[in-house]
């Protein structure tokens, strides 16, 4: 796995994927070999790992257990598995996300303005968001000055309106 990992960073153009098992689905990268089941894929590995994490958390030997350093280890092995699995996966796919950025890199530009495109409406969302509930409080201050003042009085501007309204905030008291 590190001579993968120096080809990937190095700047070299990435080998070939890794051969696929029979019957493994597009995509996923299988196993290497002398592991469990040859037909498993990293994603399956991923699985089981993770149900073995939550499965010692509740199984029986671990709760009738007394021996504290016995549980710990046991579930401390299971996260080092599903952990070491992960990083495999995300390993895989930063590799095929390379070979992508070199193969069709105007894939990769398309997905990034993508990306831009949605993160700007949902900051564009959030701005509407703010300036809605920005007016229902002007609203709210504007009801509470016009009750105590005359129309006439009104300040012009919201800047002047916002210096009336702090005005009238009464100061903190001192605490002795």
């Amino acid at each position: 796995m590190a001579s993968s990992l120096s080809g990937m960073f190095s700047s070299q153009p990435p080998g070939p994927p890794p051969p696929m098992q029979p019957g493994a689905g597009p995509g996923l990268m299988s196993t290497p070999p002398g592991a469990k089941n040859p037909n498993s894929t990293l994603v399956d590995e991923l699985e089981a790992s993770f149900e073995a994490c939550f499965a010692s958390l509740v199984s029986q030997d671990y709760v009738n257990g007394t021996d504290q350093e016995e549980i710990r280890t046991g579930v401390e092995q299971c996260i080092q598995k599903f952990l070491d699995v992960a990083r495999q996966t995300e390993c895989f796919f930063l590799q095929k996300r390379l070979q992508l950025s070199v193969q069709k890199p105007e894939q990769v530009i398309k997905e990034d303005v993508t990306e831009l495109r949605s993160e700007l409406q949902r900051k564009e969302g959030l701005i509407q968001k703010h300036l809605a509930k920005l007016r229902n409080w002007q609203q709210v201050l504007e009801d509470i000055n016009g009750q105590h003042k005359k129309p006439s009085e009104m300040p012009q501007g919201p800047l002047a309106f916002l210096e009336q309204a702090s005005a009238n905030i009464p100061a903190p008291m001192k605490q002795t």
